[in-house]
């Protein structure tokens, strides 16, 4: 076990570099690689490797002796977007000034490595204990500093780390049931333009300044770097149901953690005297949010069909409506920022199967087809461009001896083309950033290898 914790400090370390990219919405679940070659339709009910303590913990119990398992996943986002006939809130004033101007920012997602590691334990007594360590949730946005989208987004990071210490017990030939503890570690950083220009030329009566400035709308950029960090807490659990010797089914909830995030706000290229006229706005201060990150329930089915194949099956739905909005309340009195979200619960559902040629080798496809949880394109952001998902996944493993072996998959994830459409101005938020309008071509591509020890 002392080893053990070591092996969990080096991973924690890892993930301190590591920069996860989005998956649907900004969850990962990229958990394991032996699921990723099935398109995680085994998902609760495999209880293949140590990965089950994210899955479903109560299937520990199917596993022997002493596992771990160590994952690293590639994760390749793009998403390129193209300018359809954005618009400025001055041209509701005089429809002869400029539009939004700038160009598409380039490729606006960003690679990242999602690490995790798994340790398990099972007693004769029935009794199995397990660990995870691993990054549920993430996103990487970058985009080219000019670009139409800047008021809205420039850089976005987030990186988790969930710890996830699991017991479970065999309780009769039958069941077998399975609850752990998440420690999870939030860390993130936010960045966009901040368009002073205009804010001096609104009219007073519209919240601006009138011309007293004498700026340029869209030529006086300043700069905003929100950054901050917390740590949520929650629980998993999870039923395995051994129906037969053949079929097995799993259930699995894993809870919402809540995050009240504490951090900084650093302005830049604020114009002279526009902070002391507004009493101390952009200047740098403290600044907290509130994330309540979602709940997750998985249904799963795994059924042998003979010595050589093995089909499954799962349906997760995951609670994207607690993510409402994206609130920052300032220390310097300054008017919140805010961000309406108003995300929906979504649902994905894959399907799997697996060969098995010989007793060494197993080979492995899947496939699945994931809702978007953003509502509309006025509720979508450049820092989040998610849409519906189809994905499609091969992988395989190889047990190099008794006690080692190694799995690799890819998938690729076909993207429904997001659209953002914010023209309108019905969010008011998005007044002073922009009406920004446009679709994103957009795919994912993820390369995973896995090692798995056991005694």
């Amino acid at each position: 076990m002392r080893r053990m914790l070591g092996v969990v400090a080096v991973i924690i370390a890892v993930f301190g570099m590591v920069r996860p990219a989005n998956s649907a919405g900004f969850a990962l679940i990229e958990q394991s690689v032996s699921g990723l070659g099935n398109a995680f339709a085994g998902g609760s009910a495999a209880a293949e490797d140590a990965s089950v303590v994210y899955f479903n913990p109560a299937g520990m119990t199917h596993l022997q002796g002493f596992q771990t398992v160590v994952g690293l996943h590639l994760i390749d986002p793009q998403a390129k977007f193209t300018n359809e006939g954005s618009t400025h809130v001055l041209q509701s004033f005089n429809p002869a000034a400029p539009a939004l101007s700038g160009g598409n920012g380039g490729q606006g997602g960003e690679a990242g490595i999602s690490p995790n590691l798994y340790y398990t334990e099972t007693f004769d007594s029935g009794w199995s204990f397990g660990l995870g360590v691993n990054a549920p949730f993430g996103l990487s946005t970058d985009y080219d500093q000019g670009w139409v989208g800047r008021y809205q987004a420039l850089h976005s990071e987030l990186k988790t780390v969930n710890i996830n210490p699991s017991v479970a017990v065999r309780i009769n030939e039958m069941l077998s049931i399975g609850a752990g503890f998440n420690a999870m570690y939030l860390n993130a950083e936010l960045t966009n333009a901040i368009d002073f220009g205009t804010l001096d030329a609104l009219p007073v009566a519209a919240g601006g300044f009138g011309g007293a400035f004498g700026l340029t709308p869209q030529g006086a950029d300043g700069y905003v770097k929100l950054k901050g960090n917390s740590w949520g807490f929650g629980y998993n659990a999870g039923l395995l149901f051994d129906l037969s010797a053949n079929t097995r089914i799993g259930v699995a909830y894993r809870s919402q953690v809540i995050q009240d995030v504490e951090g900084t706000a650093d302005f830049s290229d604020v114009p002279a005297g526009m902070s002391a006229v507004t009493g101390g706005y952009f200047t740098a201060t403290s600044v907290k949010a509130k994330v309540t990150l979602p709940s997750t329930f998985s249904m799963s089915l795994h059924q042998r069909i003979n010595d050589r194949w093995e089909v499954m099956a799962d349906v997760t739905r995951t609670g994207w409506s607690s993510f409402n909005e994206l609130r920052f309340k300032f220390a310097n009195g300054q008017p919140d920022g805010v961000t309406t979200e108003n995300w929906k619960d979504n649902y994905r559902y894959a399907l799997g199967a697996t060969y098995r040629p010989t007793h060494a080798l197993v080979v492995r496809i899947g496939g699945a087809y994931e809702k978007t949880p953003i509502p509309d394109p006025e509720h979508r952001t450049p820092r989040i461009p998610d849409g519906d998902r189809l994905w499609t996944t091969v992988g395989a493993g190889y047990r190099v001896t008794e006690h080692i072996g190694v799995d690799a998959a890819y998938a690729h994830l076909f993207v429904k083309d997001p659209k953002i459409d914010k023209s309108s101005f019905s969010l008011p938020e998005d007044a002073l950033r922009g009406g920004l309008r446009g679709s994103y071509d957009a795919a994912v591509d993820i390369a995973s290898v896995q090692l798995n020890v056991t005694f």
